[in-house]
């Protein structure tokens, strides 16, 4: 039976779909499409077909989301939007704010938060779990695949890629390895490629991204070319670690124009010996780190929206209490550097910090960011685009301890994908510590929240 309104590829897994679904095969597939390519427009689509031919049997289809608000909510939305240019506008019905009824066929939709209650319902005519990559793996087992055992029904998860421990991934896994022992198709993969061929919208959009993230960012390979991470690895490959060297010198006095930002990573504080005799007596003691970035607008345009950031001076503190720090900060971010933008730790003891210094420099200027999975995450995935995109680079050998603690730290980092699209990036408390690398990607925080004031289109840049 022909799918309507569906590009080739989508009409493609929809047909294996519908004939498991008609011929009792209850096979499980996996569909990984790229970002906006259509997955979602195909799952409405089957269930508005579906819920036509039960109109008058009845039966229930399943769809389920990693959240009720806004993805299952969204589902609903559009299978509504489906319905009435089906000609069903006057037909359908919205029951208990999960159910959408059609006759006497329903489809119900529920959250696959760990904390949902959804055991009881049976799936007759279909069992959808959409952003698999997002649902835990034991509340699927547990809650939704059981819905369709009394009745044998076809199962579909789609999603994109994320890492390779992910619900989505392991079942692609094990369909793969099920069709080169049957021949039987289960999977369905549709990169940003495939699903370009048919929308040039889509490729000009998906080509921006590119250019924007960098082809090596792991919300580009996951999203949009359907490649899983490895969690565990490590956060800069050899190539960005090439890509953020620079060649420009550090500068430790202030002599030039230019527009200067800085990250600020908060240590806690330890009273008595300060700096290198402390971290040499205790090197597991955590550090405050300073890093100062130039800004350069030169290349921006139309697509480069973002200025290079060049890194030009570290300042380096252990042991030093906050008191001491202070009048320090102050100092060197107003009266040295004249910092525009100061992007600060306000996690724990840096809340403190950080409204001292916007009272000093002015809360126009200083970015408090307190740390969660959600802000650390922007943070890692925003330092890997300026990398990738050859914006953020690092001053050359000038055979400093900074300058060897800075690149430690960096070829020590690695990354921790978790689910929702979010990632930690850390270096192992057992090798060492990681103030310059939170610094660094303060410092792109603090260049990402800078615009420019402009006059007959030329940049006001600071006399030293």
């Amino acid at each position: 039976m022909a799918i309507p309104k569906l590009r080739p590829h989508q009409a493609e897994a929809g047909r294996a779909i519908l004939e498991s679904v008609f011929e009792r095969k209850g096979l499980t597939f996996t569909v990984e499409v790229a970002r906006q390519g259509g997955k979602n427009e195909l799952s409405a689509q089957l269930e508005v077909l579906l819920l036509t031919l039960h109109i008058g049997a009845g039966g229930n289809g399943v769809k389920c989301s990693p959240t009720f608000k806004p993805q299952t909510v969204t589902s609903m939305m559009r299978l509504k939007e489906r319905l009435n240019d089906a000609g069903y506008g006057r037909s359908w019905k919205s029951e208990h704010g999960y159910i959408i009824r059609l006759g006497r066929a329903r489809q119900l939709f529920f959250s696959a938060d760990k904390a949902a209650n959804v055991v009881g319902a049976t799936a007759h005519l279909l069992l959808e779990v959409d952003e698999a990559q997002d649902v835990a793996g034991d509340k699927y087992q547990k809650e939704f695949r059981p819905m369709g055992a009394s009745t044998n029904v076809t199962t579909v998860l789609y999603g994109t890629a994320w890492d390779d421990s992910s619900l989505l991934e392991r079942i692609k896994q094990s369909n793969l390895e099920l069709e080169r022992r049957d021949g039987v198709r289960r999977h369905f993969e549709y990169d940003w490629q495939e699903v370009a061929r048919y929308n040039p919208d889509y490729r000009r959009f998906v080509e921006g991204e590119r250019e924007r993230l960098g082809h090596s960012h792991p919300l580009f390979l996951t999203q949009y070319c359907l490649k899983p991470l490895h969690g565990g690895g490590g956060f800069l490959s050899a190539a960005q670690l090439a890509q953020l060297q620079g060649d420009h010198c550090r500068r430790r006095v202030f002599g030039a124009r230019g527009v200067f930002v800085a990250g600020i990573d908060l240590a806690g504080e330890a009273e008595g010996i300060e700096d290198a005799a402390l971290r040499a007596l205790k090197p597991a003691q955590d550090s405050t780190v300073v890093t100062i970035g130039r800004l350069d607008f030169s290349g921006c345009d139309a697509v480069i929206k973002e200025p290079r950031i060049e890194v030009v001076e570290h300042y380096w503190w252990t042991g030093t209490p906050h008191t001491d720090l202070y009048p320090r900060l102050v100092d060197l971010l107003r009266n040295v550097w004249g910092c525009k933008r100061v992007a600060v730790d306000a996690t724990g003891v840096g809340q403190g910090v950080a409204g001292f210094l916007a009272s000093a420099l002015g809360k126009s200027v200083v970015v408090p960011l307190a740390f969660s999975a959600q802000s650390k995450s922007r943070l890692g995935f925003a330092l890997l685009s300026a990398i990738n995109a050859g914006r953020l680079k690092m001053y050359a050998t000038d055979g400093s301890e900074e300058h060897r603690e800075f690149w430690l730290q960096m070829e020590r980092a690695k990354s921790h994908y978790r689910p929702n699209q979010t990632m930690n990036f850390y270096v192992d408390l057992a090798r060492g510590h990681d103030d310059f690398l939170i610094s660094l990607a303060l410092l792109v925080e603090a260049a990402s929240d800078y615009q420019p004031r402009q006059a007959r289109g030329v940049v006001r840049e600071r006399e030293a």
